[in-house]
């Protein structure tokens, strides 16, 4: 039996050779897995290649490892080899290449033309009327377009005119007009 000194920390050279002795379907079996894990980590979504590449790199420790060390060590290397992938993936994520697909750079703003599906601001200062009685929510009519209301607290009849006089994101806050 052949020992290596390395720091004061003895190391089994033995529980090493075993790696070069792996059959050419083992090795086969781990390309493959890694391949498709990082493929995985580069498009993420179903998860089939991941899945696929977990198996892999599973069958290819069962035909290489002949005991529990060395399977300890094929796992110690296969999560440091995905470590290592993770990083180069989330590098380019972050200011790479993927960067520039993954993320939206442009700017949806309201100045050049974009108005979002709660922007209710434009209804500010008309005039309608109450189409169910608010008490103090209800259903009120601003030009042929029914809209859910709030009063300020009390209680406002049906058919009654109403001022729209603050809107808060999708809360219409109403205020009855004088009779």
């Amino acid at each position: 039996m052949l020992y290596c000194d390395f720091h004061n920390q003895v190391i089994n050279v033995e529980a090493m050779s075993f790696i070069y002795g792996m059959s050419f379907l083992a090795i086969i079996c781990f390309i493959l897995g890694f391949l498709l894990v990082i493929v995985e980590m580069f498009h993420p979504g179903f998860g089939a290649p991941g899945i696929a590449g977990g198996i892999l790199l599973i069958i290819g420790i069962i035909l290489t490892a002949q005991n529990l060390i060395q399977v300890l060590i094929l796992v110690i290397i296969i999560f440091a080899v995905l470590a290592f992938a993770l990083t180069l993936v989330l590098q380019s994520a972050t200011k790479g290449r993927l960067s520039k697909i993954l993320v939206l750079h442009e700017e949806q703003k309201k100045e050049t033309g974009y108005i979002g599906t709660e922007d209710l601001n434009y209804f500010l200062g008309h005039e309608g009327v109450t189409l169910t009685i608010l008490r103090p929510s209800g259903t009120a009519d601003f030009d042929g377009i029914k809209l859910d209301v709030v009063s300020e607290g009390e209680f406002i009849d049906k058919d009654t005119k109403v001022k729209i006089i603050k809107v808060q994101g999708r809360r219409i806050v109403v205020r009855e007009q004088d009779k």
